[in-house]
This record gives structure tokens, C-alpha cells and sequence, in this order.
């Protein structure tokens, strides 16, 4: 009787275990793509503001005019960042990346002075920017303007479509995550099926048998949500380890969101599945629980 007694807990314990253990992976893809699917519009505004306009200034530009499109630039609501960059600022950044002296081997400094600017995400379309071009290549001091148009047009097109699909998975995702939630969820009630409908048959009322059930499926979706929080977490950490660049785009309360998106899934796919469940056995006759 005591071996049992044993083998039934056993039993009831690597059931519970392959529930949370469910529960928890398909919560942690659906975190991994919410956190994607959320960062998306971030990493393009960190893409596009890295964009970088390069006004050439002309070599016998008198310092005057230079400054005043210099400030000009500055106090547009559109720019994020400017910097004037002279020649011999020019020639000591471009000597740092060739490892080499080649004013001294030239006779003479070719480079001109520039100013660097990168845009606002919000402006950093392909429209802005020629229209920002048109304006300042009227002026005497400035002798060319360089931009990746074609840098710019890609990135807008391609978050777009790449948003597109992270939606369409993400429902597909979520409609897979469920129905596999439900089977396991199903499959762990059905030992205990006997157990449900011998309660019925001596008196105790539904909501009585039910009550047990939900409140053990809202303890096993907070665990799963918990793991799974732990292993995005874990996840980005990695990440940033090898990638360091992705900490310049990690939004805490994104991750925060995330985080509440999915205790709130755990409790809810757990608890609505195993509502089924327990109804669907308190429903069935005693002759089709065999």
C-alpha cells in the first residue's frame, strides 16, 4: 500500500513536472519573440540615427560662414548630433585608421573640413534628407553633401517587412503555444479523471472539485513564467556578453513588459486549459472514463 502510495506521488510529481516544464518553454519562445517583436522599432531608431551626413566644406571657405552653418545645423529640430570636423582633425582621425603618415608622404593635407551630422529617427527617411540636402547646397560654404542614399531606402523597407513577419509568427506562435499548453495540461488531468468523478458521485459540488485544480494551475503558470523570465533573461546577458552593442538598445521597461506579459500568460493559458479540462471529465459518463 505504502509502494503505492509512493508510485501515485511519483507520478503526480513528473506530471506537474512536464506541465511546468511546458509551460515554461513555450513561454519562453513567446518572450524571446515579444522582446524582439518590441525591440525592432528600437534597433531601427539606433540604426537610423547612426546614419551618418557629411557636408564638404569648401578649402577657401572663410571661418564665418562655416560657423554660421555650423549653428544652423545645430538648432534644427531634426538633428540629433553635429560635429564640425577641420582638415587637421581630418588628417589625425584618417592617419589613426591607416596607420600611417600620409600628409608627411603626400607634401600636403588633401582632406577637407566637414560637417557631421546624424538625424532623428522620425527624420531619417530618404524625403527629409534629400529636402535637407536641397537646402543646404545652396550655400557658398558647402561643396558637396555624402549620405548612403541607398543605406537609408534598404533599412526603412526592410524593418517594415521584418516587422511584418515577427507579427505573423508571433500569432502563429501564440495559437501553437496554446493548443500545446491545452494537450499537456489535458493529458496531466487525465489520471486523475477516476479521481474527479468519484468526488461528483459522493455529493461534492463542481466548484468544490474544480477549485483545487485552478489554484494549482495558477502556482504552475506563475513557476513556468518565473523560469521563463529567468532564461530570457539569461538568454540577453549571454548576448550582450558576446554582442555589447545590443545594451545600447536594451529598453528596461520593455523587458519589464515582457516580463508582466508573461506571468499574466502563464496564469491565464494554465488556468482557462485546465478549466476545459476539468469540465470536459466532469461532463463524461462513468462508462467513458475507461
Amino acid at each position: 500500500m505504502t509502494e503505492e502510495k509512493s508510485l501515485v506521488r511519483k507520478s503526480r510529481r513528473s506530471s506537474r513536472l512536464s506541465t511546468i516544464v511546458s509551460i515554461t518553454l513555450v513561454l519562453f519562445l513567446l518572450g524571446t519573440l515579444s522582446v524582439l517583436l518590441l525591440h525592432a522599432n528600437k534597433l531601427s531608431d539606433y540604426l537610423k540615427e547612426n546614419i551618418e551626413i557629411s557636408l564638404v566644406i569648401q578649402p577657401d571657405a572663410d571661418s564665418l560662414t562655416v560657423n554660421e552653418l555650423y549653428q544652423r545645423v545645430k538648432s534644427a529640430n531634426y538633428v540629433k548630433e553635429v560635429t564640425l570636423i577641420s582638415k587637421e582633425q581630418a588628417a589625425e582621425e584618417l592617419k589613426k585608421e591607416l596607420g600611417e603618415d600620409f600628409v608627411t608622404f603626400l607634401g600636403y593635407n588633401p582632406l577637407y573640413p566637414s560637417i557631421n551630422m546624424r538625424l532623428r529617427s522620425d527624420f531619417a527617411d530618404t524625403q527629409t534628407i534629400e529636402s535637407f540636402i536641397s537646402s543646404v547646397k545652396s550655400n557658398p560654404a558647402v561643396k558637396e553633401v555624402q549620405y548612403q542614399a541607398s543605406l537609408v531606402e534598404s533599412l526603412n523597407r526592410n524593418v517594415k517587412t521584418i516587422s511584418w513577419i515577427l507579427v505573423g509568427f508571433s500569432i502563429l506562435l501564440t495559437l501553437v503555444a496554446v493548443a500545446l499548453i491545452n494537450n499537456t495540461i489535458r493529458i496531466s488531468l487525465y489520471a486523475k479523471r477516476l479521481l474527479i468523478k468519484s468526488m461528483l458521485l459522493v455529493g461534492a459540488t463542481k466548484g468544490f472539485i474544480r477549485k483545487p485544480f485552478l489554484i494549482n494551475s495558477v502556482v504552475n503558470g506563475i513557476i513556468g513564467a518565473v523560469a521563463a523570465i529567468g532564461l530570457l533573461t539569461a538568454l540577453f546577458y549571454f548576448g550582450e556578453q558576446k554582442i555589447p552593442e545590443l545594451s545600447l538598445i536594451r529598453d528596461m521597461q520593455l523587458m519589464g513588459i515582457v516580463a508582466g506579459l508573461l506571468v499574466f500568460l502563464g496564469i491565464f493559458l494554465s488556468l482557462i486549459c485546465t478549466l476545459f479540462a476539468v469540465n470536459k471529465y466532469l461532463r463524461y459518463r462513468t462508462e467513458d472514463l475507461y
